[in-house]
């Protein structure tokens, strides 16, 4: 079994796309997947609800976001949305159950610098050496002057990037019926999917 968290404190980083998408790749490959949202706005729990019989199947892991608990050894991969504010001892409950720790950082200056304190903590942690920690970059436009500033900002951190997403209506218009980019031709989200390459392979250990 593993566990990969998506958390960052921060309201609007993107973790419910990231969560639901990080679930279908791992469901594409034939793999047991839960997915747990201990976020009040319920939004993996949404999706989650609207996805189609025929899709992949991903089972809904109940949680309670007042009393983390790791879920059983026969859980297979389980994916957890974690809520925006998350800090103190509920922080250290979800890292304490992690293998993996995904981090969806917006190519903003006022996201990567609200995110800062929570990134140097987290690789301060005393579950930092044992948790395989990644930021995905969201929103990230390669050709403008933000990319260069996210780009500098990483490289100032002792975390790496696993990726970065361009900001597109594809994950929108998917999650509108509960599916993922691994959920149709490849054809059809062909650079999205090119996107996800190194995430996937920073993913792969838990396949």
């Amino acid at each position: 079994m593993s566990v990969i968290v998506v958390v960052n404190p921060k309201g609007g980083a993107g973790k419910s796309t990231l969560a639901t998408n990080i679930a279908g790749f791992l469901a594409a490959q034939g793999q047991p997947v839960r997915l747990g949202d201990a976020d009040p706005q319920q939004s993996s729990s949404l999706w989650l609800s609207l996805r189609p019989a025929s899709a992949n199947p991903i089972t809904a892991w109940s949680v309670d976001p007042t009393a983390l608990v790791k879920p059983h050894k026969g859980a297979g991969h389980v994916v957890l949305d974690t809520p925006a504010g998350l800090s103190g001892k509920a922080l250290k409950d979800v890292l304490k159950m992690a293998d993996k720790v995904v981090v969806p950082l917006q190519a903003s200056i006022f996201d990567m610098y609200a995110t800062r304190g929570f990134l140097d903590a987290l690789a301060q942690s005393r579950h930092a050496e044992r948790l395989d920690v990644g930021i995905v970059g969201m929103r990230v436009d390669d050709r403008t002057l933000a990319a260069d500033q996210f780009n500098a900002f990483i490289a100032s951190l002792d975390l790496p990037l696993a990726g970065t997403l361009r900001d597109t209506q594809n994950y929108v218009h998917l999650a509108v019926s509960g599916l993922s980019l691994f959920d149709v031709s490849p054809i059809r989200m062909e650079r999205d999917l090119a996107q996800w390459a190194s995430i996937c392979e920073w993913l792969a250990p838990t396949t």
